[in-house]
């Protein structure tokens, strides 16, 4: 039996939080290893405990989830992420999935699609809640120019892109591929550069907006 997934709770209502400790807990393989109330104890405690997955609240006091989104991204870019909040504003969402979150759920979604997102986010994957999706896709539209044209990306890229989309990982796309998981990551590297995303959820988002490739 594989190792349990490793989850750090972060959200300045003890209640919620319990709530949510004893949700996760009903699960086999997943193992809550720590709470956090803040921003800045989320910074302080995950080079302490080094989770899996952090589940993240957006709005707390002393530094909210999208600061503490960037100073992880500063100090731990393998940090993976997932913001599950009430706000579902446009500006929210773009800035926490700008800042390198993987997941983004609206709180009141089914346990079960939270479940599927911590063991997708744990996979190397992203999942955007069909809402959230919708929202920053219609933000993206009109707040920014298309960074790329379906002619920018290689064919290979296009195919990396694709696997990417359905929440592969590098190992798993270069298997799926028969490449080496190196050439993986300089495909994914240039796929980043040339939809200028600042993460791969943000880079399938904007493949998705601009018609690079189906949901």
């Amino acid at each position: 039996m594989s190792d349990p997934i490793r989850i750090l709770v972060a959200d300045d209502h003890p209640v919620v939080r319990e709530g949510l400790v004893a949700i996760l807990s009903t699960q086999p393989d997943f193992e809550v290893i720590g709470e956090a109330a803040n921003g800045r104890d989320v910074i302080e405690t995950m080079p302490r405990l080094n989770p899996d997955v952090l589940l993240l609240d957006l709005e707390m006091p002393e530094m909210d989830g999208v600061e503490a989104l960037r100073r992880l991204r500063e100090t731990q870019p393998d940090a993976r992420t997932i913001v599950f909040t009430a706000f579902d504003t446009d500006e929210r969402i773009l800035g926490a999935v700008q800042a390198g979150a993987q997941g983004y759920l609206l709180k009141g979604a089914p346990r079960e699609q939270l479940f599927e997102a911590i063991r997708v986010v744990h996979a190397g994957g992203s999942l955007l809640q069909p809402v959230v999706m919708s929202r920053l896709l219609r933000r993206i539209s009109e707040t920014r120019d298309q960074a790329a044209s379906p002619d920018t990306l290689t064919t290979r890229e296009l195919e990396v892109l694709r696997l990417m989309a359905r929440g592969l990982q590098n190992k798993e796309i270069a298997h799926g591929l028969v490449i080496s998981e190196r050439t993986v990551k300089f495909h994914v590297s240039s796929i980043l550069h040339k939809l200028n995303a600042g993460n791969r959820t943000e880079a399938v988002t904007l493949a998705l907006q601009q018609g690079l490739i189906e949901a």
